[in-house]
């Protein structure tokens, strides 16, 4: 994990014109502090590469961090209180909680440092932009794929990372509002919490499968959700039809196993280098979209080797 220390001996402090007007960098680099949802997935450690390619290749400086664990919302709000004082020019935020950041963010509003959130958006207008996956429409194609495999009917559950971030909200209900709307015959019988943690997943899962013993798939809403039911189907020796959600090692071999049908995978590295690159524009006062879409793909066994599809897919 990269600390969040900065070297001030010897570095100037400029003003600059436009929103976040302070640098702090030996270089006069503008500094944008990254504060992500977590750093236990591989889904971060991609996102954090392509951050750092943006800030290469754009002449930035950024930091990058976030809390051990997904559950840990005070950890990350001190997080982003402590960037805050150092002042950065701009902040990238992927909110755990959408709601309890919201003074905080105020006051980077009010201070003028612009805020750019990702992979998460926040229940507010104070963001100058997004760059996110569209995980309504992504958590609808992975219900479409359910539906197919299950044959249209029967009983599924859904295994989600949290129901506070914005990402844990919209993959629930974009699941379960397709199911609904478009298969009818499909009844979800559980949809449980399980913080992103492979270990507290793999329990819950259990849990789920040993009250519904004609269970036909689960849809695991995240990398940790998605291990965690993978790890629960092997442990319970249980035949399910498993949809998960990004990449990462587990989920690639599950897929190429068999023990797992198919995952949405996101573009991490693509969110990491949109958020310095809209991070940036804002600094300079130029325009910036609102909504950044960084797209999203369906992998299986049939095309996980495809090059369009190995791109987006992450260890």
């Amino acid at each position: 994990m990269l600390t969040r220390r900065i070297i001030l001996g010897g570095l100037s402090v400029a003003a600059v014109s436009g929103p976040g007007a302070m640098i702090a960098s030996a270089q006069d680099k503008p500094y944008v502090a990254l504060i992500s949802k977590g750093f236990q997935h591989q889904f971060w450690q991609a996102v954090k590469a392509g951050a750092d390619k943006a800030a290469a290749e754009l002449s930035v400086r950024v930091t990058f961090e976030g809390p051990d664990s997904e559950s840990q919302v005070d950890r990350q709000i001190d997080m982003l209180a402590a960037a805050l004082a150092k002042k950065p020019a701009a902040i990238g935020f992927a909110a755990l909680d959408s709601q309890a950041a919201i003074p905080l963010l105020r006051q980077a509003q009010q201070a003028r440092i612009p805020v750019i959130a990702f992979d998460s958006g926040v229940d507010s207008d104070i963001p100058v932009a997004t760059a996110a996956t569209n995980n309504l429409a992504a958590a609808a194609l992975a219900a479409d794929k359910m539906a197919g495999l299950v044959g249209g009917e029967g009983k599924v559950a859904l295994l989600v990372h949290d129901q506070t971030s914005r990402t844990g909200i919209d993959r629930r209900d974009g699941f379960v509002n397709r199911i609904k709307s478009s298969h009818p015959k499909i009844r979800i019988v559980a949809t449980e919490y399980g913080g992103g943690d492979h270990l507290k997943s793999t329990e819950i899962a259990k849990a789920i499968l040993q009250a519904h013993q004609d269970l036909k798939g689960m849809f695991g809403a995240n990398e940790g959700s998605a291990i965690g039911v993978i790890n629960a189907v092997k442990e319970l020796n249980r035949k399910l039809v498993v949809i998960g959600y990004d990449s990462g090692a587990p989920q690639k071999q599950a897929i190429r196993d068999g023990r797992m049908a198919g995952a949405i995978t996101q573009n991490p590295i693509g969110i990491g280098y949109k958020t310095v690159e809209a991070a940036l524009k804002a600094i300079k006062g130029q325009p910036v979209e609102k909504v950044i879409d960084t797209g999203f793909y369906y992998y299986d066994k049939t095309n996980i080797d495809q090059p369009d599809i190995k791109a987006v897919l992450y260890d």
